[in-house]
């Protein structure tokens, strides 16, 4: 271990509900390494588009990462030096949307139906992936498979903004079916009249909604799990008093939420449903890199990457079991154990 501290720790999250973005608002990474004469710095602030790109690549070696498993899996997949350190599971409202009078009303409807597979110009196209992964996920209920279905390919980036260049296609007639989640989808949706055909969170089986945030990671350079363990530890001790903190705060952690997403206050709350404030905790069982390795194999044989990522290799347990020990459990901790 280094025992001299690195002049910055960078940490970084997708706009989604997270407890680094959390944590962030709060000042409170800010706050813990101060004293360290450590700044905390988020990559979205960062000045340079090649440095925000890491975001995708995890290459520094003093970054934290908090989003989406394509891009994680992806940059691990090509080399990068992470290991993973926790897992969250928060349900985002995944749904299959659609015209109204569609008819498309259960998983069984969409075979034979157009789906929309958007493409986008970015370096891993985690848009494509959501989609096919979403549209696998309905399928597989009824019995069927991706090739059941047309999938009709899209420029993602023929409008600016997201799920627009795919739901104006069903406006207009040219697919029967997008995948959308989140808050902003809520929204946008509402915009382009489209309705709910298939609610992928009503589904029993969870397995429908595994897709690039559920579960989503966090991940952390190697060299810094070597050379500043410590740092490791206290970061993520100060991301589980975060969850701990959403959890007693519902009312403010909308507020958040929306500056994280991007969305008002109708789109966070078509998005989250009840009890979402105490989902944001991470956990590293088994069930959890069950559900993650399924998500590896599967965008793997769709050619999102290829090296094999072994998930129960890449994992590592120790900062977070050290991490729980640095923060009083709260009554309601066997909601999350």
């Amino acid at each position: 271990m280094v025992t001299t501290h690195p002049a910055n720790l960078w940490f970084t999250r997708c706009p989604v509900p997270t407890a680094t973005g959390i944590a962030a608002d709060r000042g409170w990474l800010a706050d813990e390494f101060a004293a360290d004469g450590i700044a905390v710095r988020s990559l979205q602030d960062a000045g340079t588009e090649d440095v925000r790109g890491e975001h995708y690549r995890h290459r520094l070696a003093t970054l934290v990462r908090e989003g989406g498993n394509v891009p994680a899996l992806w940059a691990r997949s090509n080399g990068a030096p992470t290991r993973l350190i926790g897992l969250t599971w928060f349900e985002e409202r995944q749904v299959i949307a659609v015209r109204p009078g569609s008819g498309i009303t259960e998983p069984r409807d969409l075979k034979g139906r157009r789906l929309a597979v958007p493409r986008r110009a970015i370096e891993i196209d985690f848009w494509r992936a959501m989609a096919l992964r979403g549209f696998d996920g309905a399928l597989r209920q009824a019995g069927l498979t991706l090739a059941d279905a047309e999938q009709v390919e899209l420029d993602g980036d023929a409008l600016p903004g997201q799920w627009e260049a795919e739901l104006a296609a069903l406006r207009d007639g040219r697919v029967d079916a997008v995948y959308t989640k989140g808050s902003v989808a809520v929204e946008t949706a509402a915009r382009y009249g489209a309705e709910v055909g298939i609610d992928l969170d009503s589904l029993p089986d969870r397995r429908a909604r595994v897709n690039n945030g559920t579960p989503r990671p966090i991940t952390v350079d190697q060299r810094l799990l070597d050379d500043h363990p410590d740092l490791v530890v206290r970061f993520l001790a100060v991301l589980l008093g975060a969850a701990d903190w959403a959890h007693d705060h519902p009312e403010e952690l909308a507020r958040v939420l929306q500056a994280e997403t991007g969305s008002g206050p109708a789109g966070v709350a078509g998005a989250y449903g009840a009890g979402y404030h105490r989902r944001l905790h991470a956990e590293l069982g088994a069930d959890r890199l069950d559900l993650l390795a399924e998500q590896e194999d599967f965008l793997r044989r769709h050619g999102f990457h290829d090296a094999r990522v072994d998930v129960s290799a890449w994992a590592d347990p120790t900062p977070l079991a050290e991490a729980r020990g640095l923060v009083p459990r709260p009554a309601f901790s066997q909601e999350y154990s």
